[in-house]
């Protein structure tokens, strides 16, 4: 769950991405919600009565979004599956009329997020689809440089986050390059979710933390490592003391980063000879090194098998990346 900041125009900072990260997507492309048409949609809905196929929108720092009501109003939501809790812009809470936990209840007032304590509110209504969930509790947080910045760079300004806590309940699956995130109504059925196409893809298990982060096996140029799936990372980002003590080169940029609760940071560039997810190895990719100590915690950045960094959308996306919250299975091509 991390979002950039610009120094330079927008033109220049989409050349950038283009150039640096190689992405082969473009911002006109992005807007287009899902490559099913809506009728298509529509028969594969009645079809399939107890899932809800629900297209999505790709912004153009990749980041995916879809459409869902708090409390009857419309909200944009960045799917993140970086993000354990979903959560609502700090902006917003008055707009949609989140209410406050109650002494007599359970839940907790604050959550702690990335070392800082952010308000727990509850959305009497949160409706996504079909689904509709009542008294869901969102973490209210400063989307900071995103939010701020989002008119100036052509980036579409979201008002929350749909986290883990919701994605895993419904044994989600998320199509990263169908642009599709799939939703089971009835979860408890344990159900195969119909439509998804898993031909010419390779499996890689998810491993779940005890606080809903997701990771798999990786290796960087040989060394085993594990990285965190990210959606809400627009690229693929590695910790910088990692990425030094394997003596890669870095290159300077003139952008910086800022995460939920922690304060910009430079970001650098690294080639990557061979990065490795599962059995897919993705040869000579362009990766973000920058400091990611506020993000990963409990001494996961170290160890034989440390977190190296983020598995982001540019990658999920390039690689058809389909992410099945019901059986914790990664799948990409190779």
């Amino acid at each position: 769950m991390i979002s950039f900041c610009i120094r330079l125009r927008r033109s220049i900072f989409l050349c950038f991405l283009a150039a640096m990260f190689c992405w082969a997507g473009s911002p006109a492309q992005g807007q287009s919600a899902s490559s099913r048409s809506a009728a298509e949609r529509t028969i594969w809905q009645r079809n399939n009565p107890q899932f809800e196929a629900l297209p999505l929108e790709l912004s153009p720092q990749n980041h995916l979004i879809v459409r869902a009501f708090i409390n009857g109003k419309l909200a944009l939501l960045g799917v993140d599956t970086g993000a354990p809790v979903s959560a609502i812009a700090v902006s917003r809470h008055r707009h949609y009329g989140l209410d406050s936990i109650s002494s007599a209840s359970k839940l907790p007032p604050k959550l702690m997020i990335n070392g800082a304590l952010d308000t727990v509110g509850i959305a009497k209504s949160l409706r996504i689809g079909a689904l509709n969930l009542v008294d869901e509790p969102m973490v209210a947080i400063d989307l900071g440089p995103e939010s701020r910045t989002a008119p100036l760079r052509g980036e579409q300004e979201i008002d929350g986050i749909l986290g883990a806590d919701i994605l895993f309940p419904t044994r989600a699956v998320l199509d990263c390059q169908r642009r599709l995130l799939i939703l089971n109504l009835e979860p408890q059925s344990e159900a195969l979710t119909p439509g998804v196409d898993y031909r010419g893809l390779r499996s890689v298990p998810i491993h779940v933390s005890e606080d809903y982060n997701l990771y798999v096996d990786g290796a960087i140029n040989g060394a085993p490592a594990l990285l965190m799936v990210d959606t809400g990372a627009f690229a693929t980002l590695l910790h910088r003391s990692f990425v030094k003590r394997m003596k890669i080169p870095l290159r300077d940029t003139p952008f910086r980063s800022a995460a939920v609760n922690q304060k910009m940071g430079d970001v650098q560039i690294a080639r990557i000879r061979r990065l490795s997810v599962g059995s897919v190895d993705i040869v000579g990719h362009n990766v973000g090194v920058m400091d990611l100590g506020g993000l990963i915690h409990g001494g996961l950045l170290a160890g034989k098998r440390p977190v190296a960094g983020l598995l982001g959308s540019e990658l999920l996306q390039r690689h058809n990346g389909i992410i099945d919250f019901g059986t914790r299975r990664l799948y990409l091509k190779g």
